[in-house]
């Protein structure tokens, strides 16, 4: 097994117009039109009943699209069964076969395709090697650790060559090290073969580690889908700047546009300079959102076009960062992450202080529905 090319951007699973109901009234997923490419690894990230896992089982052929069409290589398979996708699956719960050793567990996809003998031994011990697991073929599943487990679940998904490999919540049983460690090892496996992967969490860090591109499902409907660094800096809406990553969210009226900068009076009388995230035109409403390591404290803050003065409320000291509780004027309380090395010692809680934010880290967004 090793890294196959693939042209690029060539389109390997397409949802087009995929709706999905299970009574006949509300829609879980929503007239959802996605393109995954060829060799990429996709993650669909979003909150419990968000429709992530359901497009993930319409594409896996254990649940039907009501309407629309999904096609993998161009093919459409709404009522293809899943053993003739040839797709590997990987669970939360491994899903190995308890009376079976690992190697029998790895067998087991390769005789239902009635491979020759041969073929069936080279190929599981191939597979164990590339897990690090060769030594412990002749074991059974609850003779191994759950790290161990989750490497014989991915082996065996992988043990019959699919083209693409559907991962749902597989690392969610692990503890926080092993879950960090099968992050990266998955990834680098994953590049090492060129396989297509579609991964599903509602792990936020665990999607920025691992993906190339991340689709943010809420409501049944994408929110975003971009690469983790352009999610994270410029999310598209209000919903995803406060679901990935940790966010500040002021609010106050547009009063003025220019270019792609705006003016905003903050609820406070304050007035700001922001970018434009999605339209919002002068005298709508917007929500302001910064990341709290955009915003810079005291002395950091003398260079920063915006500048407010506040309160310390709280400090936590993390080693290498300060979280930094402030209250600006209005009440409204805001995060700050601040290098250690740069201000430790150098403030006190019910201490003035001055916070600067630069408009291009300051993003201007629609208020979510009800806001």
């Amino acid at each position: 097994m090793s890294r196959t090319e693939h042209p690029a951007g060539e389109t390997h699973v397409s949802f087009e117009g995929v709706q999905k109901t299970y009574d006949g009234e509300t829609l879980i997923v929503r007239d959802l039109h996605l393109a995954i490419r060829r060799g990429e690894f996709l993650t669909l990230l979003g909150p419990s009943g968000s429709g992530k896992t359901t497009c993930l089982m319409m594409l896996a052929g254990f649940e039907t699209p009501t309407s629309g069409e999904i096609r993998l290589n161009g093919q459409v398979i709404n009522r293809l069964p899943p053993h003739r996708r040839n797709i590997g699956m990987v669970f939360q719960n491994y899903a190995l076969f308890p009376h079976m050793t690992v190697r029998e567990n790895l067998r087991f996809p390769l005789s239902v395709r009635k491979l020759p003998a041969a073929d069936i031994d080279r190929k599981v011990s191939r597979a164990l090697d590339m897990v690090k697991l060769g030594a412990l073929g002749d074991r059974y599943p609850q003779q191994l650790s759950g790290g161990q487990q989750q490497r014989i679940a991915l082996a065996r998904a992988l043990v019959f060559d699919p083209e693409l490999v559907l991962m749902d919540e597989p690392l969610g049983a692990l503890d926080k090290q092993l879950r960090e460690h099968m992050q990266l090892e998955i990834k680098h496996l994953q590049r090492e073969l060129g396989v297509t992967v579609v991964f599903v969490t509602h792990d936020q860090s665990e999607a920025l580690t691992m993906s190339d591109r991340i689709a943010v499902f809420n409501q049944g409907v994408i929110q975003q889908i971009d690469d983790p660094a352009t999610l994270y800096e410029l999310p598209a809406n209000n919903f995803v700047a406060n679901f990935i990553g940790e966010n500040n969210a002021l609010e106050g009226t547009v009063e003025s546009v220019e270019g792609s900068l705006c003016t905003v009076k903050l609820d406070s009388g304050q007035r700001v300079q922001a970018s434009l995230g999605n339209p919002v035109g002068e005298g709508r409403r917007t929500v302001l959102s910064v990341r709290p390591e955009s915003i810079q404290l005291n002395v950091q803050s003398l260079g920063c076009a915006n500048r407010l003065g506040g309160y310390v409320r709280e400090i936590t000291y993390l080693g290498d960062h300060l979280r930094v509780r402030v209250e600006l004027a209005g009440r409204r309380q805001i995060m700050v992450k601040a290098p250690a090395a740069q201000h430790k010692h150098r403030f006190d809680t019910g201490d003035a202080i001055h916070v600067g934010i630069d408009p291009g880290q300051l993003r201007a967004l629609e208020p979510a529905p009800g806001q």
